[in-house]
């Protein structure tokens, strides 16, 4: 039996042979719309409490979760029917929360989808009903009912000694399950000015969305800061707010963001920006690899003893700490993606990657920010 564990040595001269400038390629130019949210048009967020009916046997155990039967004697009282004092022992009922998103402007009559989520330890949704529950938001108004049959994406079946289970039984949706009941009121045709609200707030990236808005349109927009510019009517536009909005969102302008490395170490991804780059700086990456060997043996007692036939273990472990790793100078300027090319190269693993990136950043070597998640 052999055993092997592996730190991979970078050989960093053909690093930065590997580094050769690449002569990168410049991507659409995304429209105005694609990369702000204008004022007040945004979608809310509703809540809601309600019962799943109609499981076989994988509900609620009433007994331990008060709330579920509270709530089924609440109902039921509602339509006539005492059952105060009386002990219920159904597990085809299961307390959920309702959760739904109302989209901007949406008018009352529309659906919306429904999310629903066990609250107590009901074990699967599957061939469950909604019953009717209302949707609630921030300020306590209702303004959407959901009711219909829920929908399972997962399953689970078990037996005496297996059991088998794929997805989240305990989660469902229900396609156009909520109703819009109340609408949010907002006079779009009436405003006399709007604000885009950049999605990734920068300086320069307003200045641009400004600029580009007031080349077509002089004296329409403002910047207001990093993350708003300010549109309205300038004089001789024939139309309204929304006929201005229609025109801006479709124009294209450069995006331009801060050098970012995005680290999520928990599962080794990293996302580094175009405008990543690296100062002068000369770097060695040692590797340590350790090989273990098990060759038992038996161990066999004379002729005519009385002794006993035993397993004698044999270990043979060797270690190469990765001497031949050479220290080589990389020069600066270097790229995204010379850089990406270079480590790829070399088979580089993520986490190597992301060790090797954040000790740049110590040296100051590295001209980008890092966010670790």
């Amino acid at each position: 039996m052999k055993t092997l564990m592996r730190s991979p040595i970078l050989t960093f001269a053909a690093l930065s042979a590997a580094l050769a400038p690449v002569p990168a390629q410049a991507g659409p130019t995304p429209r105005i719309k694609d990369i702000v949210d204008v004022q007040n048009v945004r979608p809310n967020q509703l809540v809601g409490y309600g019962l799943v009916v109609g499981l076989q046997g994988t509900g609620d155990r009433i007994r331990n979760i008060p709330f579920t039967e509270e709530t089924l004697q609440a109902m039921l009282e509602r339509m006539g029917v005492n059952i105060r004092g009386t002990q219920m022992l159904t597990q085809n009922v299961a307390a959920v929360s309702v959760t739904a998103t109302m989209p901007p402007f949406a008018r009352a009559g529309s659906t919306v989808d429904v999310q629903v989520s066990a609250l107590g330890d009901a074990t699967s949704l599957q061939g469950g009903t909604l019953l009717v529950s209302s949707l609630r938001a921030l300020d306590g108004e209702i303004y959407a009912v959901a009711q219909g049959p829920v929908a399972v994406s997962g399953f689970k079946a078990q037996g005496a000694a297996a059991r088998l289970s794929r997805g989240v039984t305990t989660t469902a949706r229900i396609a156009g399950g909520g109703i819009i009941e109340r609408e949010v009121p907002f006079a779009l045709k009436s405003a006399t000015s709007l604000k885009l609200a950049l999605k990734n707030p920068d300086f320069t990236t307003a200045d641009r969305i400004a600029g580009t808005i007031n080349r077509q349109l002089p004296g329409t927009a403002e910047v207001l800061d990093p993350a708003t510019v300010e549109i309205h009517p300038a004089g001789g536009f024939a139309g309204t707010v929304v006929d201005l909005v229609t025109r801006v969102e479709n124009m294209t302008v450069e995006v331009d963001q801060p050098a970012r490395i995005v680290i999520n170490e928990a599962a080794g991804t990293v996302v580094m920006g175009a405008d990543v780059r690296i100062s002068p700086v000369a770097i060695a990456q040692g590797g340590l690899t350790i090989s273990v060997s098990e060759n038992p043996v038996a161990s066999q007692p004379g002729p005519f003893s009385n002794g006993e036939t035993v397993t004698l273990p044999r270990t043979q472990i060797t270690a190469d700490d990765g001497n031949g790793a050479s220290l080589a100078m990389l020069g600066g300027g270097a790229s995204l993606q010379s850089l990406v090319s270079g480590l790829n190269a070399l088979g580089v693993s993520p986490r190597d990657l992301i060790t090797i990136l954040q000790a740049l950043r110590s040296a100051g070597a590295l001209q980008a920010e890092i966010a670790v998640q």
